[in-house]
């Protein structure tokens, strides 16, 4: 599967370390025109999983979760399914791995030709602007796509954690694509088989503080709304959905793919854990002919249909080329191991 490489660049965590002061590459000063609500009446949308499972398909948490897909893009969902001590076991993990020596780590970095590993993503040129992070990026499923040259060996407990943890994820991806898939009028089979046996990529990240790159006093993942950025709170236990291109060029544009961002505490490290969920390799990326034809009402395409494999390499052209402007891809489901 190639998902391209990047360019080798300083370890974040030792500049964090070494020095105060961060280095030009890092800071993005044009960040502080945005606007920022502070509104805390408004919130990312919480959706309770455990009334869309095992025949309750609530219809009131149903519409919730249509009204969260369709006008945000992303959400929170509780009681999912997933044991805590599952999620407890992967984030304990994962801390460990950023506290090794840097030399320990580096038996895990990137190959030229490889995103998969410990390093940066999509570094392409020594003018680029970086991540204030790090970052260890493994394809966790199926099993055929795991390279265990990235899979870290301490602690030794990581390997089953993590394949543990991508299975559990696995299953709430089916429960969350079901019930999309009903809210958008389909037979969930619909659209579970357009991602059975897709890849799942598993992006674990380390922010270090920073005084100097923190924007308008508010921490942590902001997601783009009415031109405004809005601050998500991360209910304690619950993951955090964004729904991804995938899926809004599916809907027809009906789900919303939205902007979002990472922004460092000046005081505190930041560590964060994202599954991607792709559809499967012979998926054709577009408008699904039941969704234009729903209701006898001939609808027409907004987004054009083409192969798995072109619309990633569509994806990189755009990340490479600085377009990307912070959208996922993919349905991601994400937690936070440490802020």
């Amino acid at each position: 599967m190639e998902l391209g490489g990047s360019l080798a660049v300083p370890n974040v965590q030792e500049l964090a370390w070494s020095s105060k002061d961060v280095p030009a590459r890092y800071v993005r000063p044009e960040l502080e025109l945005d606007r920022v609500s502070k509104d805390e009446s408004v919130r990312v949308p919480v959706i309770d999983m455990s009334k869309l499972v095992g025949g309750c398909d609530d219809e009131d948490e149903l519409a919730k979760l249509h009204s969260a897909s369709r006008d945000w893009g992303f959400f929170q969902v509780i009681n999912h399914g997933v044991p805590d001590k599952v999620i407890l076991k992967m984030k304990a993990d994962i801390q460990e791995f950023f506290s090794r020596p840097l030399q320990e780590k580096m038996e895990c970095a990137q190959l030229p030709s490889d995103i998969q590993g410990y390093g940066q993503a999509f570094v392409v040129s020594v003018e680029q602007k970086l991540d204030w992070g790090d970052m260890l990026y493994i394809l966790a499923q199926p099993q055929d796509v795991r390279n265990m040259r990235f899979w870290p060996r301490v602690p030794s407990s990581f390997r089953a954690t993590l394949i543990q943890y991508s299975i559990e994820l696995e299953k709430l991806k089916g429960i969350l694509l079901s019930s999309m898939a009903r809210n958008l009028g389909l037979e969930p089979e619909k659209l579970l088989t357009l991602f059975e046996e897709g890849v799942q990529g598993v992006r674990m990240n380390y922010y270090p503080p920073s005084l100097l790159t923190q924007v308008n006093e508010v921490q942590g993942l902001q997601i783009k709304k009415d031109g405004k950025w809005i601050p998500v709170d991360p209910v304690p236990g619950a993951f955090i959905v964004n729904v991804g291109d995938v899926i809004e060029i599916m809907s027809n544009g009906e789900y919303k793919s939205i902007e979002h961002r990472v922004v460092v505490n000046p005081e505190k490290e930041r560590l964060s854990i994202a599954a991607f969920h792709n559809s499967n390799r012979n998926a054709v990326i577009g408008p699904l002919p039941d969704i234009l034809s729903k209701e006898q009402k001939k609808r027409a395409p907004n987004y054009k249909s083409i192969s798995y494999q072109e619309f990633l390499k569509l994806g990189q052209k755009a990340t490479l080329e600085g377009k990307e402007k912070g959208l996922a891809h993919h349905l991601k489901i994400e937690t936070e191991a440490a802020q």
